[in-house]
């Protein structure tokens, strides 16, 4: 394997990834040549369970504004969250860059700009593959075809005087794709004969043998679903992007007379979207207001749905929790889960099924029966690709750090040489040519998170902060004190959130009153000390006795306000 370190080549091509190395999602990465950047996607991820409150992760963009007067364009590989949901951040942060996307994609991120209130501010160009974009003085980007579980998915040949690195975002081989044309193999073959600088390959499947199934094959089984169930009601829950799944699951409900309700705001406006710009096709009538659907028998009814990886506030999981204002969850229910598990949700997702069974509903999902097949390339087709390419130099990509390391031992297979292949870190600098590859340093790089309106003010020790009160809650002590006479003018009060019960604490908070007092009468302690010296003694005393006592540790606000009188 490649080593870090050693002096840097002259005329190098810099790869900098941003996000999306030894993780799964906000993928961006920076190609940069002499005074130009070009940024391949603009991506976000979902917050896991240590993150509480924050809506949004995004990647560090601090190395793009501070090098802003050197992006010469965005250019985007398709339109999954994970690769264009930073998109609208990144024009709010006012870098002024276009971005090139292909019609699919485009259509989703015009949506988010005016969502954001930034489309007018935005540069957006709609390309499709096969287009070759020049950008600045160095950059020659050519757009290549590939299949993937949303239309229009493109991979791209990035080309400077470096050489040419084959970015492939995310792909399968898929033979009988549902939209558009097979990936476009002829032309990898191609740019392999004549000379690829580098391979940045996709690694989410790096895991699994074979090869991946064809998207159809889900739409048979959706058919038998549909004619195995006449009596029920049928939800179906998967990615709301994935546009190919959701003409598959509207097929097969008109072949078998349902009507079809849209739950979950993604949802409804991917299906927008991909209807105006022709990628799915809905016989009118089809589609009906979720609102209508108790005047319909339950065997007249499917229902699509956001929720398929168990979010608290997506549409199946309030089914699922008896907080849906439209849908009651009974034993008329079939719910299909077609979507595998992102890694760090099958808890949830476990919850929420256990929960649609309580509720007397049937539930089928990836481990009983399936009903997904994956978007992204086994081992026999990351193999072929990398045949194909004939890279000089192998970065794998998109995955944790055990894809990225499988990935890099099916190169060698292949005849990939170890030295060439670099294991790389969101912000490493990895620096190429044609004589030599080497990682040179790093550049800023993590999250930036996005709570409510504001973004990148939530920083590790407010999350800290939320997890502390999650998981020993909070005890607020407020006490009034006349300062010049040194006397008490009010009792102390105390409240409690997620501590204790205080109805049934009475002897505790007693206590812990003597403790606040004794700690202020204390004219030792105290001496010359200010408000906030004597919040924080009293804070330390009430932590350390509330520890003793309980074993616990609640956030202690004390809250002693000054009576000059």
């Amino acid at each position: 394997m490649a080593k870090k370190g050693g002096k840097t080549p002259v005329k190098t091509m810099k790869m900098i990834p941003l996000g999306g190395m030894g993780e799964i999602g906000k993928n961006m990465t920076v190609y940069e040549y002499d005074n130009e950047i070009v940024i391949v996607d603009c991506g976000m991820a979902f917050p896991n369970e240590d993150m509480p409150g924050v809506d949004l992760v995004l990647p560090d963009m601090t190395y793009l504004y501070d090098n802003r007067d050197k992006i010469k364009g965005v250019v985007i590989t398709h339109g999954h969250e994970d690769h264009i949901g930073a998109v609208p951040y990144f024009v709010k942060a006012g870098i002024d860059a276009p971005i090139f996307a292909t019609r699919m994609a485009a259509g989703l991120i015009e949506l988010k700009l005016r969502e954001h209130g930034v489309m007018s501010v935005a540069t957006l160009q709609t390309i499709q593959a096969g287009n070759v974009v020049q950008l600045g003085n160095f950059f020659s980007v050519e757009f290549i075809r590939v299949n993937h579980s949303i239309a229009d998915a493109v991979g791209m040949a990035i080309t400077t005087p470096a050489g040419t690195i084959l970015h492939m975002g995310d792909f399968k081989i898929d033979a009988t794709p549902i939209t558009g044309s097979v990936i476009d193999l002829p032309r990898i073959g191609e740019l392999g004969k004549e000379g690829l600088l580098a391979l940045v390959s996709d690694s989410t499947n790096a895991e699994r043998k074979g090869i991946t199934m064809s998207e159809r094959c889900v739409g048979a089984r959706f058919d038998e679903i549909f004619a195995n169930h006449t009596k029920q009601r049928i939800i179906l829950a998967t990615f709301a992007s994935n546009v190919d799944r959701v003409q598959q699951a509207i097929n097969s409900a008109v072949k078998n007379g349902r009507k079809v309700a849209i739950s979950g705001r993604s949802m409804e406006n991917v299906i927008e979207v991909a209807m105006a710009l022709g990628y799915m096709k809905v016989p009118k009538g089809t589609i009906i207001d979720i609102s209508e659907i108790n005047n319909y028998k339950p065997g007249k009814i499917l229902l699509l749905t956001t929720g398929s990886q168990g979010e608290p506030m997506s549409a199946l999981n309030r089914m699922a929790f008896s907080d849906h204002r439209s849908v009651e969850i009974n034993c008329n229910d079939l719910v299909v889960l077609s979507a595998s598990p992102i890694p760090g949700n099958e808890k949830t997702i476990s919850r929420m099924i256990d929960e649609l069974m309580k509720k007397g509903a049937e539930v089928i999902y990836r481990s009983l029966d399936e009903v997904h097949v994956s978007g992204h390339a086994c081992q026999e087709e990351l193999k072929l690709v990398l045949a194909l390419a004939k890279p000089k130099y192998f970065i794998p990509a998109h995955g944790e750090h055990r894809h990225l390391c499988i990935h890099a031992e099916l190169a060698k297979t292949v005849g990939v040489d170890p030295e060439r292949i670099f294991l790389l870190h969101n912000g490493d600098v990895l620096e190429l040519n044609k004589d030599k590859g080497v990682v040179t340093g790093a550049v800023q790089s993590g999250v930036t998170l996005v709570d409510g309106y504001g973004i990148g003010d939530i920083g590790n020790v407010v999350l800290k902060e939320r997890r502390h009160l999650s998981s020993d809650g909070i005890l607020v002590v407020a006490v009034t004190l006349n300062t010049k006479k040194d006397i008490f003018v009010s009792d102390v009060e105390i409240s409690s959130r997620g501590f204790v019960y205080m109805k049934e604490s009475d002897a505790l908070f007693m206590e812990i009153k003597n403790i606040v007092i004794e700690t202020l009468a204390d004219k030792k302690k105290m001496k010359n000390k200010d408000i906030e010296g004597k919040k924080q003694i009293v804070r330390q005393a009430v932590q350390s006795f509330v520890f003793e006592y309980t074993k616990r540790r609640p956030i202690v606000v004390p809250m002693i306000l000054e009576a000059q009188n």
